[in-house]
């Protein structure tokens, strides 16, 4: 299949830095840039997990381990690779982690940001920035019918929080200096995203996989509570068409939504009930006792995306969480890593469909 002609063929020999490249979403879309052709430049601290999905993808790119909240050295590297696109995805990704470490999580996800786009600004060659923050920025409870893009924002945790203010610092920025520049400055906001090569700690579907994997059972914290599920590819298929759009010139500056398909906005117990008609080892047990509270209920509109856009999400929950535990058990069973295997029946449901980033 020939990969080079997708987004208008945009891709190919263009110099694209990811930050975060080392974790769990950064591999996925190195691996989907790579594929295309682009020129990939890596900004991340080492992977924190083993195994780590971007050292068993083993990729051509050039990688600078840096920490976001050294201003110097991001500067540095930003002056280096001369990127002419930016896909931020670094960050500190768990709530729960954010209730533990508050400081080093506002440090990370806000002035982390303010280091990545003061380097920005002193790199010429710099075009187009897509900052992927979370469906966690909006303030509850959401509408009836999901969180638009113009919802207020807001954050109960330290986590959701901090992403609330990484979108006040993009539209500041974009604003302030980058409009006035010629770089277009948008942001992405995605809902839980499932699918192989997470090993992150306190993440639903790693933990269910590390039990599996071991014979165990799994307690559940929240069971009830209902979030948008969505195979990695989706969001990244989101970011991808963005950074196209930004590229062209189009007006697609500011807040985009990239939620799952309608029969994936589910419980907690159903994505495990789900995943374990693929993988019957998995078991679960209520778990007692008071936990960090989390939004209830997270549910996207993703209708300005379709609209002006043209993207809408491709899979269903019963492919996404079948390709998802089919990726563990091939890794865990048989020690393969089969991500391009996911990404050519993604592109091929994609094409199938009749998506034009596809054609």
């Amino acid at each position: 299949m020939e990969l080079r002609r997708l987004f208008g063929g945009v891709w190919p020999g263009t110099r694209v830095l990811v930050t975060g490249h080392t974790g769990f979403k950064g591999s996925w879309l190195c691996l989907w840039l790579r594929e295309m052709g682009a020129d990939v430049c890596g900004l991340a601290l080492p992977p924190d997990t083993t195994p780590s999905h971007a050292r068993l993808l083993s990729l051509d790119l050039d990688e600078h381990l840096v920490d976001l909240r050294d201003a110097s050295a991001v500067r540095e590297a930003v002056a280096r690779t001369r990127p002419s696109v930016v896909f931020h995805l670094a960050a500190q990704p768990l709530v729960r982690r954010g209730y533990e470490q508050p400081l080093a999580t506002f440090d990370v996800n806000v002035l982390g940001l303010v280091h990545l786009f003061e380097a920005l600004r002193a790199c010429d060659s710099v075009r187009a920035v897509v900052n992927a923050t979370t469906d966690k920025v909006y303030r509850e409870p959401p509408p009836r019918d999901g969180y638009a893009e113009d919802h207020p924002l807001g954050g109960h945790d330290p986590y959701s929080a901090s992403k609330a203010c990484a979108e006040l610092v993009s539209d500041c920025y974009r604003g302030s200096w980058f409009a006035s520049a010629g770089v277009g400055v948008a942001t992405a906001r995605a809902g839980n995203v499932i699918g192989g090569g997470d090993w992150a700690g306190d993440r639903l579907v790693p933990d269910l996989v590390r039990a599996a994997a071991a014979h165990a059972p799994l307690r559940i914290r929240h069971p009830d509570a209902v979030r948008p599920w969505q195979h990695v590819l989706e969001p990244l298929s989101g970011y991808l068409r963005l950074g196209q759009a930004l590229l062209a010139g189009d007006d697609v500056e500011g807040a985009w939504n990239f939620g799952p398909a309608e029969d994936a906005t589910i419980s907690v117990a159903e994505l495990v009930a789900r995943m374990q008609a693929h993988w019957p080892g998995i078991e679960v047990e209520a778990t007692s006792g008071a936990h960090p509270r989390e939004a209830p209920l997270l549910v996207l509109d993703c209708g300005k995306a379709r609209r002006s856009l043209g993207w809408r999400p491709v899979w269903d929950a019963e492919t996404s969480v079948r390709r998802t535990i089919d990726w563990y058990r091939d890794f865990h069973e048989r020690g393969m890593v089969d991500s391009r295997s996911d990404l050519q029946a993604y592109i091929a449901a994609a094409r199938g469909a009749g998506l034009g980033w596809a054609a």
